[in-house]
């Protein structure tokens, strides 16, 4: 299929640009990026002044498959991810069984590929059945294809057992993703500490648990020359050691859940469990100043963490309710909050939410650039809406924004040029 696209508002997170334009899209890739003319017999696409940007490259995503199809499958979460203008998403190895073998890996990958509309890529668990006592086969799991390899929020607490998995994936040019956490300080933890946590009668966790858990990974890092991402850095104290470990010049990147950008410890309310994730909503100084690492650079990576949960995981009380919340079809919506208060331009969101993503990963998505794979989202940042759940395309509903005025809807979705949603005109 050959595609013009004409009077788009083309936003560019490798120029850092934010400007009218037109873009021509020939078999799949992006062929030129303001021609002189469209090229033959090409169908025109008129965006009416609405924005044109890479498609969502979305890091660290939950499937239910296997183990919990009944939350998720890759069909469904396929359809989200396509109606949230998310092209691309790694998912993470926290399934049941653990993604710890090559043959779970290929079900995995061969699942996706006739379930789903989306690409998809898979990290590995780092340990056997992510129980930090046993390192996982990463050498067989790496030339499956995972990209990434983690044990989520299962922190390894042996530091030599940690160290010799770094050591390996050094050898191998694996990338491991962590999750900052002392695991003994944030064992029971329903959110964070402070009056907020004592007023609710909640137990909490100190940031400083991130921070002492983020300390302990990167002297690791420094031991063994291991490529390292942190999955979400979300506290304010954890920010100078961040820095600290990139001007040393260790091969370090971090991430952030939109949902720890536009909440806070406050949302939580009268026990609303929807709001309850992992690590917990924090301050709303942490917060403040983690948008402002996203704004500097300093964190590399937005994602939505998605991570869905049934109606009876939710429904109880909240110290027994299960943490996650869905975010695959609200990561655009959610961050265009961070767009129209000023935090952040649109290219530095896209910036983080695709190009960063697909650049640590080695994927060639996540640019408007010509020979890029034509993934793209078409969108207008403006339009307003009320949040409804049941309108979601996830099987689980549980997005702490139902019932939320937001702005910003996706308008069409494309992968390799190929339209795989569009927004029934209203």
């Amino acid at each position: 299929m050959t595609l013009f696209f004409t009077n788009a508002r083309l936003i560019d997170p490798e120029s850092g640009t934010d400007s009218p334009g037109t873009l021509s899209v020939v078999d799949g890739v992006i062929s030129a990026v303001n021609p002189a003319s469209p090229p033959q017999n090409a169908t025109v696409i008129d965006c009416r002044g609405k924005c044109l940007a890479p498609g969502l490259v979305d890091w660290g995503v939950h499937v239910g498959e296997p183990g919990a199809r009944h939350k998720e499958s890759f069909r469904t979460a396929g359809a989200a991810a396509a109606a949230g203008g998310v092209t691309t998403f790694i998912t993470r190895a926290d399934t049941n069984p653990a993604v710890d073998t090559p043959e779970t890996l290929d079900f995995l990958r061969r699942r996706a590929s006739t379930e789903a509309v989306v690409n998809i890529h898979h990290m590995a668990a780092l340990t056997r059945n992510r129980a930090g006592r046993e390192m996982a086969e990463i050498g067989f799991l790496l030339d499956a294809g995972a990209v990434a390899f983690s044990d989520g929020d299962l922190v390894t607490r042996d530091a030599k057992i940690l160290g010799r998995c770094m050591t390996y994936a050094r050898s191998l040019g694996a990338l491991i993703v962590g999750h900052p956490q002392e695991p003994g300080l944030s064992a029971g933890a329903a959110v964070t500490t402070g009056k907020f946590a004592s007023l609710r009668g909640l137990p909490g966790v100190s940031p400083m648990a991130e921070r002492m858990g983020f300390d302990r990974d990167m002297a690791l890092v420094e031991m063994t020359g291991a490529r390292y991402h942190a999955d979400q850095i979300t506290c304010a104290r954890t920010l100078p050691a961040l820095a600290r470990a990139k001007r040393n010049g260790l091969d370090v990147t971090a991430g952030v859940s939109i949902h720890h950008l536009t909440l806070n410890e406050f949302d939580v309310g009268d026990y609303r469990t929807f709001f309850k994730v992992t690590p917990p909503l924090r301050a709303e100084d942490d917060r403040i100043a983690v948008i402002q690492a996203v704004a500097e650079g300093l964190i590399d990576v937005i994602g939505s963490m998605h991570t869905p949960q049934d109606e009876e995981s939710k429904r109880l009380p909240f110290e027994e309710a299960a943490p996650g919340a869905v975010g695959l079809e609200t990561l655009l919506p959610a961050a265009m909050r961070l767009f129209h208060a000023g935090h952040l331009t649109l290219p530095q969101l896209w910036r983080a939410m695709a190009l960063n993503p697909a650049k640590r990963l080695g994927l060639p998505c996540g640019r408007l650039s010509a020979q890029a794979p034509a993934d793209l989202v078409l969108f207008d940042p403006d339009a307003p809406f009320v949040l409804d759940r049941f309108g979601l395309r996830s099987k689980s509903k549980n997005t702490p924004f139902d019932g939320t005025r937001m702005e910003g809807k996706v308008l069409a979705t494309y992968v390799a040029g190929q339209p795989v949603y569009q927004r029934e005109a209203a």
